[in-house]
């Protein structure tokens, strides 16, 4: 079956194929067909998987383009990496293929926005399979494509809108650099395959200094996909897009491509000690930074989109740290527990009728017992709770961080660690305990001091996130139709049943890689790989590490459950701090000033010389012009002894200037 894994991104393209040309006939069954055609890439991924364990790589290939002494080639490889890809990619899309079919139910758009499920599916698939960098970028600009029309699905609505063109935009800015340093790579080695690219690599052929280029600017690619500092601010205005959507690319898949590229090309990043501490510093910065804004959001998917940020640095600081499989451990366990607190929120959104206020919620753990409960084990396994999938695959990373990093990384990674634990369950106890609030609470932040009117405006947006006056032909949101109060109830099962499928391998995936077991995960994605020896903590780190972890919910217990401790403690002893949090380090506003206007203002002069001098020329040639025609066209006014006059003076004229030039004159 190995050799018929191109058929695993083919399903998705048929029916995105389908959708895209019969997908309005079809209204609410086009569901049906998304999630038929990644069921049998699901299928098929599976049973490639068993085939690659224990076998080799398989590689197919055809000549694309050939000049000169270069022949660039199209086709697909499975190796140990991507086959573990394409698990995680088509079974997280296939649930959430199920869960939209309720989310999105009232969309009368549905089947377009099945389509685009389908044509992500098939980029992201591409991407994985691609056998070179070059068709890897190629399939990685395809998923910029589709984050952009999923981000921006509900059109109608101008933050949807804004969040889109920035998610697009700023992704390109790591892009650019990306495609420099494929360029350069190509200069130096005269291939885009990886193995070609590798012995090039291994065998001097490339210089360090233009190693370490090479990695810096793949890197900013990583950077920008995956959302790292400074490149992250597009990843918390993308939760505009449909809770699935967020689940699925924001989560799960596409920003853990930019995790994916450092991942497969990680023999040329390890040739560059320079470029390893640029990309560990990066990812523990970034991890520690995003865990910190977190802590104050009170839009329930703006909390899970930092915590997203913050985790996709944990995997970067893991392969900074020369933790490759810690890194791509945390890759896998963390698609299928995030993407369950994802969804999660989406189950919730959608009961309390897509409030989105974490203080409008409250009470709903008798309410909705199994989105309470598989919410519960996905705050458990990202918090790091053994015996939990993050507890095996975090301990891993810290143990990289103290063994190939320094003590400030080491540090950074414990704190952030301790954050993660207690904003995720100041997230749950707000959001599952208590007394259910059902809206009452007044405008946000309205009254709070540390929220500056932009701070206001972002919360009332999260309050009130859909458009309710768009016109019959824009079509409604799903349930944004309505706000009433009704007590919030449990799903239907095509919500309920992918939270118990992604809770259920939330607890478990850390098994495929139990030290009494002899680390079998790492054993396969090393195998053929000359990485050294993995970096493994002792026991006493796994200790510190839930230690840390039972610090964080017993803190976020005293204060959201128990109220042992005020809400407000840390806000009224650091009001500047949380002012500074909220407002996400002014980073946006900093990048408005600095980029933003500058950028328009120069472009508004550039017009404005563009209207008024090289137009202005334009016209004052055509005007010229156009009035000496205009003026010797009324002197042919039809009278022949004009015109006779006109040639003997023109005549004596045309005489009288070549006598003087003969000199008869003179």
């Amino acid at each position: 079956m190995i050799q018929n894994a191109w058929l695993i991104p083919v399903f998705p393209l048929i029916a995105f194929l389908i959708l895209l040309f019969i997908g309005k006939y079809l209204k609410q069954k086009a569901s049906y067909v998304g999630i038929a055609a990644l069921a049998l890439s699901f299928i098929v991924s599976v049973m490639v998987l068993f085939e690659r364990i224990g076998g080799e790589t398989y590689t197919y290939v055809i000549d694309w383009i050939t000049f000169g002494e270069s022949t660039i080639t199209m086709g697909y490889e499975v190796t140990s990496l991507n086959a573990m890809m394409l698990i995680v990619v088509t079974l997280v899309s296939l649930v959430v293929h199920i869960f939209s079919r309720e989310y999105m139910h009232d969309d009368k758009r549905i089947h377009i926005f099945y389509a685009y499920l389908g044509l992500f599916s098939f980029s992201m698939l591409g991407l994985v399979l691609a056998p070179n960098v070059l068709q890897l970028f190629i399939f990685w600009e395809l998923v910029g494509l589709c984050s952009f029309l999923l981000v921006g699905f509900w059109f109608f609505k101008p933050e949807a809108a804004a969040a889109a063109k920035k998610a697009f935009l700023t992704t390109r800015i790591g892009d650019v650099g990306l495609f420099i340093g494929l360029a350069i790579l190509f200069n130096q080695t005269g291939s885009f395959d990886y193995a070609d690219i590798f012995a090039a690599v291994e065998n001097g052929l490339i210089n360090d200094t233009m190693i370490t280029t090479i990695a810096l600017l793949i890197f900013m690619g990583a950077v920008g996909k995956s959302a790292q500092f400074p490149l992250h601010v597009w990843l918390p205005d993308a939760m505009e897009g449909p809770t699935p959507v967020s689940a699925l690319i924001h989560a799960a898949t596409m920003v853990a491509a930019g995790v994916y590229l450092v991942g497969v090309m990680y023999p040329l990043f390890l040739a560059s000690p320079t470029a390893m501490t640029v990309v560990a510093y990066t990812g523990a910065i970034t991890a520690f930074l995003a865990a910190t804004m977190a802590l104050v959001m009170t839009d329930i998917k703006k909390v899970l989109a930092y915590s997203t940020i913050s985790q996709l640095g944990f995997m970067i600081l893991a392969l900074g740290t020369a933790g490759y499989v810690a890194g791509l451990f945390h890759l896998m366990t963390h698609a299928f527990f995030k993407a369950l607190l994802f969804l999660g929120a989406g189950s919730v959104i959608y009961a309390v009728h897509h409030r989105q206020d974490i203080r409008d919620m409250g009470g709903l753990w008798g309410k909705m017992k199994i989105t309470s409960i598989t919410f519960l084990i996905g705050s458990l396994a990202i918090a790091g709770v053994f015996p939990l999938a993050g507890f095996w695959s975090k301990e891993e990373i810290l143990a990289s961080a103290l063994i190939n990093g320094d003590g400030f990384l080491f540090a950074i990674a414990l704190v952030t660690a301790f954050m993660t634990a207690f904003y995720m369950f100041r997230l749950f106890f707000k959001t599952f305990t208590g007394e259910y609030r059902g809206g009452d609470h007044d405008d946000a932040d309205a009254n709070d001091p540390g929220v500056d009117a932009q701070g206001a405006a972002d919360v009332a947006e999260a309050d009130n996130p859909r458009d309710e006056s768009m016109d019959e032909e824009a079509h409604v949101a799903p349930a944004e139709d309505h706000h009433d109060h009704h007590a919030p109830k449990e799903n239907s099962g095509f919500m309920t049943f992918p939270l118990i499928v992604l809770a259920t391998l939330a607890a478990v995936a850390g098994l495929v890689n139990l030290p009494m077991f002899g680390h079998p995960l790492e054993g396969f994605l090393t195998e053929g790989l000359n990485l050294g020896a993995q970096p493994h903590g002792a026991l006493w780190l796994a200790i510190l590490s839930l230690a840390v972890a039972a610090g964080g919910i017993a803190l976020a217990w005293a204060m959201y459950y128990k109220g042992s401790i005020s809400e407000d403690y840390f806000t009224s002893k650091a009001p500047g701090v949380h002012k500074l949090l909220l407002n996400k380090y002014y980073l946006d506003d900093v990048y408005v000033t600095v980029f933003a206007r500058p950028t328009v203002a120069i472009g508004r002069f550039f017009w404005e010389m563009d209207k008024s001098i090289i137009d202005g020329i334009v016209n004052l040639i055509g005007r010229i012009t156009s009035n000496t025609g205009r003026s010797a066209g009324r002197r042919h006014n039809g009278q022949l002894q004009t015109y006779g006059l006109v040639s003997i003076l023109g005549g004596i004229v045309v005489i009288a200037l070549a006598f003087v030039l003969r000199g008869y004159f003179g």
